[in-house]
């Protein structure tokens, strides 16, 4: 600073004339002593008669300098010149106290100059850098940031990067950049960037290297397109046919992971036999005719040729003479009896017609099909009822409490529907039950407390059975008719719906719903997949309803469509897992719908099987909830204490599942349990534990924390996912612990969490365990079921779903209750105001507020003069 600040001052004598002022033609500058080495400052100025230096503010003896005289050529006036040494002895005398500095002073006969300050300083470069690179694993495209703090020292240290010891120039390479902080900078990593970076600094002293970084960047592997499907394996009958993919779009490289999931996809296939065609019996020979001839014909059906089989050889007809003397009476009494036989023949026909009516219409009237004996079988557990009006207090509509008794029987149909072409799948000719025998049928109640091992011995005679989890923990089950009913496990938030006239009239079905464990059933995800919800069954599968049921469950996505790309994934009868809906597009098939919100997702399917929520992130800021749950024991009987810290999905089944778990290993909840918000962002969670009083207490943890891979936690496929701290009392008489325990995710947007609790005050199982209204019938049957009464529900629905004048009908319904978004799915049924119903029963069912949707329908009734005399008569 003192050569660039410092300026030449003047001192003229009086009366002197400031030309003759001595002036510097050289001034002496900054200078650095290296190591042991002295320095030499110089200065030269005109006119002058003596010139000295002083430093630090004292003269430098006369001896020490070297002085130089001679003549400028120019103007002729003395020029003088001198130099001095400055050794490292003399600077580090007053080392610490200020800057050694040292400045010229000149005299001529009309006064004094002095030359600016020039500052002596000892030059070094420390050893041990400040911060160094460090070894990193990145995958391509992503950003790379080393940082590099130089080691101390004067002057300050120049800073250059090199990579696999040859010199990295920001100029020729536009994806790298060196920050003011000495950082390098890879905007973009690319394979070429994988290498050794070594930091290097220095200045006049010395020229100090880092320690390398290893920078390795990895490309995961992904699929290609699957190839078309190969030929059926065989020419006649069931065979297989494949299709496969392969892990090159990209190739993993340098570490990076393999594609997940399988490479080789099988489906069986069918080729139909050709079948050759071969003739019937010839038929009697007919009357002779007046030609005296008759004849005889048969049929190529028996079989008919088919699927490329060959047709009959032969002839179809076969004619012969025949010999009489009455050829032409035969053949007019033939033609005469060909008539009556024919008019029989019609007279018959339509007395079947007649008959074939009379049985619908009784069957239709009667509700049952011929597979059910006696008709009081649906009617005997009724209660008279009494359907009035309610009371201007009473908020519901209409209670009706019937009890309803229903049969056992069992699915015993085809598992796989047999489609013959995209269209909407058909129920079956046949029944979907056994035939009931001949006789009188007795049914009885579905208790799952009485029949539970009766229902596991029958269904463990079903091919599926080997599919389904073991006991009835968490499972439900119950025998329906065309009344419908409910199924629920409780404190899951899993549940089925079966609306009325779902199940056919005459028909009955012993129906379950069942909750599988992760490690149960596999469920392969590809990419960035993750999974967002339990894996739930409702069967038997393959059954068809006429009527769309409502399995709910919960799920842990934070949905929005510009970050997640959200899928229901359903286990097809080969075991295979397929894709039969993409939330937010246009579905492809009428079978399946979804309802999703904040946390739960309600799904309308008219085919019974095992279904999954499946999610893939389309950016880093997609989001999954974590429940965060502390347990730790009971009692405490050695000085070790265990503190166990889950990181769960944010649904209900896990957390039961956890809360036994726990309970089977005397563990007690610690604290609310608390949500935290995991970005698909590629960092792992920490855990850490704080703020113990030590002396009470010491971990036993090596480290500062623990950490959980983040696809374990993102594939969403490992329960149970937990890190333990373990600690030790110091004194087996410490019986109280308060603590903090932090749960982040690195590098990420995440956030961290501080949880306080205390031993002493400890909140056990129940209280944190909020009784769950389902637990008390897991399967209701009939009218019970719902919170709307069956007759008014078939008069809202009769009443809202013809067109309505001013838009007064279902539409303006869905409009009330919030579920004008679903308008094209509502349409597409037969009665779209049944379908808002049963949405409604499902996700409020039992706690549903039948005031707020009674004032719902009379609001769209002020727009219909009708409707709205229905709603304050029964409502």
């Amino acid at each position: 600073a003192g050569a660039q600040q410092s300026a030449t001052v003047a001192n003229p004598v009086s009366g002197a004339s400031p030309d003759l002022l001595p002036h510097f033609q050289l001034e002496p500058e900054d200078v650095y002593i290296v190591k042991n080495k002295a320095v030499s400052l110089a200065c030269r100025a005109t006119p002058a008669t003596q010139i000295y230096f002083k430093c630090n503010g004292e003269w430098v003896h006369q001896g020490d300098h070297v002085m130089q005289h001679s003549t400028d050529r120019g103007t002729g006036l003395p020029v003088m010149e001198v130099r001095i040494e400055v050794t490292r002895q003399q600077v580090e005398k007053i080392f610490g106290l200020e800057e050694y500095w040292c400045q010229c002073v000149a005299w001529s006969s009309s006064g004094t100059t002095k030359s600016q300050k020039a500052f002596v300083r000892i030059a070094y470069l420390r050893k041990n850098f400040e911060q160094e690179p460090t070894a990193r694993e990145v995958s391509i495209e992503q950003g790379i940031v080393l940082p590099c703090r130089p080691p101390e020292g004067i002057p300050p240290a120049e800073v250059e990067w090199l990579r696999n010891e040859e010199l990295v120039d920001p100029a020729l390479d536009a994806n790298v950049y060196v920050t003011p902080e000495h950082s390098l900078v890879l905007r973009q990593a690319r394979l070429a960037d994988t290498a050794n970076y070594t930091c290097v600094a220095k200045n006049i002293v010395a020229r100090r290297r880092s320690a390398s970084a290893a920078i390795t960047v990895y490309v995961n592997g992904g699929w290609s397109t699957w190839t078309q499907w190969s030929g059926c394996s065989t020419s006649c009958g069931r065979g297989w046919q494949k299709r496969s993919r392969t892990c090159t779009n990209p190739t993993p490289l340098n570490g990076g992971a393999f594609c997940e999931g399988q490479n080789v996809q099988k489906t069986a296939c069918t080729t139909l036999c050709p079948v050759d065609g071969a003739w019937s019996e010839w038929s009697k020979w007919s009357v002779c005719g007046a030609e005296c001839t008759h004849w005889r014909s048969r049929e190529c059906s028996e079989p008919a040729p088919r699927n490329g089989g060959q047709d009959c050889h032969g002839p179809e007809l076969d004619t012969r003479n025949c010999t009489s003397e009455l050829c032409s009476h035969a053949a007019s009494g033939a033609e005469d009896v060909a008539l009556y036989v024919g008019l029989v023949a019609v007279a018959v026909c339509l007395v079947l017609l007649l008959l074939v009516g009379v049985l619908v219409y009784c069957r239709k009237k009667g509700g049952l099909d011929a597979d059910v004996a006696d008709s009081s079988i649906l009617t005997a557990g009724f209660q008279p009822v009494s359907i009035k009006p309610s009371k201007a207090d009473n908020p519901s509509l209409l209670t009706i409490q019937p009890d309803l008794s229903t049969t056992t029987m069992t699915y015993q149909g085809s598992l796989c529907p047999r489609q013959d072409g995209p269209a909407k799948l058909q129920l079956p000719n046949g029944h979907l039950l056994s035939p009931l025998g001949t006789g009188r049928h007795t049914l009885h109640h579905s208790s799952p407390a009485a029949e539970g091992a009766d229902f596991v011995a029958r269904l463990s005679t079903q091919s599926y059975f080997r599919s389904l989890p073991r006991g009835t923990n968490n499972m439900a089950y119950g025998t329906f008719n065309f009344l419908g009913g409910r199924l629920m496990i409780p404190n899951t938030g899993i549940s089925l719906l079966i609306p009325p006239d779902a199940i056919p009239r005459g028909k009955i079905y012993e129906v379950y719903l069942t909750l599988h464990k992760q490690e149960e059933v596999r469920l392969p995800l590809a990419g960035c997949q993750t999974l967002l919800s339990p894996i739930v069954s409702c069967g038997p599968p393959g059954v068809l309803l006429t009527r769309p049921a409502i399995l709910a469950m919960g799920h842990c996505v934070e949905a929005s469509a510009e970050n997640w790309s959200i899928r229901l994934k359903k286990q097809s009868c080969e075991g295979t897992w397929e894709d039969v809906l993409q939330l937010g597009a246009e579905p492809c098939t009428e079978l399946y719908y979804c309802q999703l919100e904040a946390q739960a997702c309600y799904i309308f399917t008219e085919q019974l099987g095992r279904f999954a929520l499946v999610g893939e992130s389309l950016s880093m800021a997609a989001s999954k909830r974590l429940k965060l749950v502390l347990f730790a024991p009971a009692a405490c009987p050695s000085l070790e204490y265990n503190i166990r810290v889950y990181c769960l999905s944010d649904t209900q089944d896990t957390l039961k599942e956890v809360i036994q778990l726990e309970k089977q290993l005397g563990g007690q909840l610690i604290g609310a349990p608390r949500v935290l918000h995991f970005k698909d962002s590629y960092h792992n969670l920490r855990l850490s534990i704080h703020d113990m009083p030590s002396s009470l207490w010491k971990s036993k943890l090596l480290a500062s924390y623990q950490e959980i891979p983040f696809y374990h936690i993102w594939s969403g496929l490992q329960p149970f996912l937990h890190c333990t701290f373990t600690l030790e009392r110091l004194s087996p008489s410490t019986c109280e612990l308060a603590c903090k325990i932090w749960v982040w995710q690195v590098e990420g947007d995440g956030q961290s969490f501080t949880v306080n609790f205390n031993i002493a005050k400890d909140t056990r199982f129940s209280d944190w365990l909020v009784p769950d209204s389902e637990v008390g019938a897991p399967a209701l049957v009939g009218p019970s079921a719902f919170k709307i009464p069956f007759l008014i529900r078939q008069k809202i629905i009769s009443s809202l779903d013809p067109p309505g004048t001013r838009g007064a009908d279902w539409r303006m319904l869905a409009q009330k209750l919030n579920l004008d978004s679903h308008l094209s799915f509502f349409a597409s049924k037969p009665s779209p105001t049944a379908m808002i119903l049963n949405l409604w029963e499902a996700r409020h069912f039992p706690n549903g507020n039948l005031s707020q949707l009674a004032a719902a329908v009379a609001e769209v009734g002020k727009q219909d003069s009708a409707l709205f005399a229905v709603s304050e008569a029964e409502c």
